[in-house]
């Protein structure tokens, strides 16, 4: 390099310092407006190896499971036990966020019931979060009596297969003779 470049450089360092921080500082403003304009919890429900993940924001009641609407989800059976911690809490709790649940693993029933978690406990975190301590009491208590596992996950899981049978307790027929 020769001197000349060398100078140049020099020169332009401050310049260069002084155009990283100010985007620095443009950035983590960005980031908090960001922040502060979107009032949101993320929760998830579990049964047995199905997980639903829910997203709950400041909106107009709009709730959506991958993507489509409860109005959509079948059977009908299942729908209505979906529709449970809402038809519980009333409409009037959920009308002001919208929550978006993505759900995977398990099976068809397993899948409902953790989006149905999923859904009780992102409206009580949202009560948590941006409005107050009593009314988020008083819903865990209004979910709490009608079943325990809308906010807490069911342990249970499927026992692993031995050897020396067809299943995880079941034997094969033993003969004497």
């Amino acid at each position: 390099m020769e001197f000349v470049d060398i100078c140049c450089i020099l020169s332009a360092l401050p310049w260069i310092f002084e155009f990283r921080d100010r985007l620095q500082w443009q950035t983590s403003s960005l980031a908090l407006s960001i922040m502060v304009i979107t009032q949101s919890v993320q929760v998830f429900g579990r049964k047995k190896t199905a997980t639903a993940v829910a997203y709950c924001k400041k909106g107009r009641g709009l709730i959506k499971v991958n993507g489509r609407p409860l109005e959509h989800i079948q059977p009908e059976i299942l729908r209505i036990k979906l529709q449970e911690p809402l038809l519980i809490l009333g409409k009037e709790r959920y009308q002001d966020v919208d929550i978006r649940v993505r759900v995977n693993g398990g099976g068809h029933v397993a899948q409902i019931y953790a989006v149905r978690q999923a859904l009780a406990k992102a409206i009580v975190a949202y009560y948590q979060k941006f409005v107050d301590e009593q009314s988020k009491k008083e819903l865990k208590e209004q979910l709490v009596s009608y079943d325990r596992n809308l906010l807490v996950a069911d342990p249970r899981r499927r026992e692993p297969k031995k050897f020396g049978g067809p299943g995880a307790r079941a034997r094969y027929q033993k003969s004497y003779r």
